[in-house]
């Protein structure tokens, strides 16, 4: 890791760094499978490539659970919500297929396609 350290600091892109997490992955899984829920679709570019490459390097699958498209929403928005505090906070979310989802996956198989959710596996 201090080589991807000393590395970023002489600019090598983010990109670079994440391809070298999943080579590394590829060696070092320490779960057989990790899952998340509705947090995925909150992930912006940046960091979903980066949490794919963390996922990948801890891991051996991914499973994703998020929200299906909707007929009423934009597959990518900035929503407002509104807490109990009575503040509010511009949010990101992304709505999806499981087909729309593999395909950022790079492959795998869709477990659930549903009316309020989609799973996801891919290896």
């Amino acid at each position: 890791m201090a080589a991807l350290e000393t590395d970023n600091d002489q600019g090598v892109s983010r990109a670079a760094r994440s391809e070298a997490r999943v080579r590394a992955a590829e060696e070092q899984s320490e779960f057989e499978r990790l899952f998340t829920g509705h947090f995925y679709g909150h992930l912006e570019e940046e960091a979903r490539v980066e949490f794919l490459a963390e996922a990948r390097r801890v891991a051996g699958e991914l499973v994703i659970a998020d929200t299906a498209l909707q007929p009423d929403h934009e597959p990518i928005e900035w929503q407002e919500r509104v807490l109990n505090d009575g503040s509010s906070h511009q949010v990101y979310k992304r709505y999806f297929s499981g087909e729309m989802l593999l395909d950022e996956l790079g492959g795998g198989e869709v477990l659930h396609a549903g009316p309020w959710f989609v799973v996801v596996r891919a290896a």
